[in-house]
């Protein structure tokens, strides 16, 4: 059983330096993330998308973290689950179902690579590869490339579940960056369980923040329902890699709302009462009587705010239905390399 903590007040958003437009504009993405999720994981239960990883009980890490990046300058090396972190980084809810759906205009490969991988250079958001972990060593290897090209602008961010710390990408990755001081955000996104294996059982210490003192850089634990504390750590964490002081590591804790994919059957290792705790005090819950509760927004404006949100996912998902499918002459773009005649 995975532990869940005791709810705490959100941080206060101007005490971090964020305007009432901040406190917004969070909540805007942490809404719009949820709601392109809910009707993903609609689509699946409906037998129209094949298969979906939900981010669930997540978005609150993912929009504060987003807001302490810069999308024109930094690089996202996120895995499957970071919807919030894609959509901050530039992908459109038009492209997102071309996405789940592997139409040909997908812009990320054409309808070949797993759903929710996200990947695109123009957005500055490195491509996933499946297996778990590969992008901790490459967001560390692209900030070592910043640095030979003379860019002192920009960091790497790296997210990844507690489940994942246990490889050994991870430690090779915190090991090299520490070593160069390189301007690297390692973020653990610990959402409870490795698939379906609570933190307890795969791992000899209790928080993976506690790593961090072994390479000699900071580790730092935040509410990961709270997206103005995650805000304030990621921001003094690009800060200090700027500054030339090397990685941070970041733990934030959380809880997965729903199972680890949509073919997972999580009733087979925990309780619909642990669920039902943990929904209790869910980021998006939290954020909506945070911003009700500080006269930033109105119910009205809520309900408003939702309702466009449907109705442009709603024109998306039909317009991704539509379109065409890959054509079968192109199988092969995109995995072999174009060579000319008699080469």
């Amino acid at each position: 059983m995975a532990t869940l903590t005791a709810i705490a007040p959100l941080t206060d958003h101007r005490s971090v330096g964020l305007s009432d437009d901040d406190a917004l504009r969070i909540f805007d993405l942490m809404l719009r993330t949820r709601e392109i999720d809910e009707r993903m994981w609609a689509l699946n239960r409906q037998g129209k998308a094949p298969f979906v990883v939900p981010c669930r009980g997540q978005e609150a890490a993912q929009a504060g973290a987003a807001w302490a990046l810069d999308p024109q300058k930094d690089w996202l090396f996120p895995h499957y689950r970071d919807l919030g972190l894609a959509l901050w980084f530039g992908f459109d809810v038009d492209e997102l179902f071309l996405m789940y759906f592997a139409k040909g205009a997908d812009i990320i490969s054409g309808g070949r690579q797993m759903t929710h991988h996200f990947g695109s250079q123009a957005r500055h958001i490195a491509s996933i590869s499946a297996p778990l972990g590969t992008q901790i060593p490459h967001a560390v290897g692209a900030a070592y490339a910043m640095r030979l090209q003379g860019k002192t602008d920009a960091v790497t961010i790296t997210c990844f579940g507690e489940g994942t710390s246990s490889k050994g990408d991870f430690y090779e990755a915190c090991s090299l960056a520490a070593l160069q001081k390189l301007p690297v955000i390692f973020l653990c996104e610990n959402n409870g369980y490795a698939i379906s294996v609570p933190m307890a059982k795969q791992s000899p210490v209790p928080n993976v923040a506690d790593r961090a003192a072994a390479f000699g850089f900071p580790g730092v634990i935040v509410d990961g329902t709270d997206p103005f504390a995650t805000y304030s750590a990621v921001r003094d964490a690009r800060a200090r890699g700027l500054r030339g002081e090397g990685p941070t590591l970041i733990e934030a804790k959380m809880y997965r709302l729903l199972p680890h994919t949509s073919d997972d059957n999580d009733m087979t290792y925990r309780t619909r009462e642990e669920v039902r705790q943990a929904e209790e005090g869910e980021p998006l819950k939290r954020i909506i009587e945070y911003v009700r509760s500080r006269g930033l927004i109105a119910d009205d404006d809520i309900a408003a705010r939702r309702a466009r949100m449907r109705e442009e996912i709603a024109a998306a998902v039909a317009a991704a239905q539509a379109a065409p499918d890959p054509d079968p002459a192109t199988v092969a773009d995109r995995v072999y390399a174009s060579v000319e005649e008699g080469i």
